[in-house]
């Protein structure tokens, strides 16, 4: 494999975390960043080609800090891994709109300011790959995610986007779909719960409540193997636009497409008769 330089925010445990040793165990050189970028090092230990940063993703000037100092240290950032991020879950009406912007301040607007900073130099040297996690969420919703999954639909509409805008220039994007995987995001230490409670909601609230608890570190997905499969992913010489990761997250695709394609076919009639005739004003 490739020695490349890799900056992996949100590396202090999950995802990020088992991300940043798969990383470094293949001889990669890692800019792995945390809001405290010493629980990163704890958890690693002491590599030479490691460098843990202090990083808020909601703070730009922190961003522009830890994207200044991976340069400085290694020269460039080949693989850009935005993997920070939280579930704010609960029903809509009862998620306050304080819990929605703070959602996308760290799961969108967050990603996007780490991108922004990153995206000049792999201009420069026309070369890089953007990893954008992602969720099953992002293609499929469901109830007590509509806030959470509406972040995550956000990063596939830029991502796939963003693909076709820096092709190119010699960048690649994927954008990392994972089911349910067996990490922490679901401790109350991760996870985020509405907390305006509506009485019509009680009953529905208190079952999903359960539904996330009872799955709590029992998930199908080892963070470990997802790991590798973006090891995988990033040295590939044709990456895929969008990664669907772990069983659950294929079965859930497979539904989605399947009840967009009968959608599509029960109703082309009344899709295709929204095209009228017209006369170019030109001629």
């Amino acid at each position: 494999m490739t020695t490349r330089t890799w900056f992996i925010t949100g590396a202090s445990r999950g995802i990020g975390l088992e991300l940043a040793r798969a990383a470094l165990a293949a001889g990669q050189r890692v800019a792995a960043t945390a809001r405290r970028g010493a629980t990163v090092a704890q958890a690693l230990g002491d590599h030479e080609a490691l460098l843990p940063l202090d990083l808020d993703v909601t703070d730009r000037e922190q961003i522009a800090a830890a994207v200044a100092t991976a340069h400085e240290r290694f020269g460039g950032i080949d693989v850009l891994v935005n993997n920070a991020g939280y579930g704010q879950l609960g029903l809509f009406e009862e998620t306050t709109e304080a819990e929605v912007r703070a959602q996308f301040d760290t799961n969108v607007f967050g990603l996007f300011e780490v991108t922004r900073a990153v995206l000049p130099s792999m201009r420069a040297r026309r070369r890089g790959h953007v990893i954008n996690v992602s969720s099953i969420g992002g293609i499929v919703g469901a109830a007590s995610g509509s806030v959470y999954c509406a972040s995550k639909f956000a990063v596939e509409g830029f991502s796939a986007s963003l693909a076709d805008e820096v092709r190119e220039l010699g960048i690649q994007v994927t954008v990392v779909g994972p089911g349910f995987i067996r990490t922490d995001f679901l401790d109350p230490r991760s996870v985020r719960f509405a907390q305006a409670g509506i009485a019509d909601y009680a009953a529905l609230s208190a079952r999903l409540r359960d539904y996330y608890g009872e799955r709590n570190h029992r998930q199908a997905g080892d963070p470990a193997r997802l790991a590798e499969a973006i090891l995988t992913l990033a040295a590939a010489a044709q990456p895929p636009q969008r990664f669907c990761a772990g069983s659950d997250a294929v079965a859930m695709l497979e539904a989605r497409l399947a009840q967009l394609r009968e959608e599509l076919d029960d109703w082309r009639d009344l899709s295709l008769s929204v095209d009228g005739e017209w006369e170019d004003a030109a001629r």
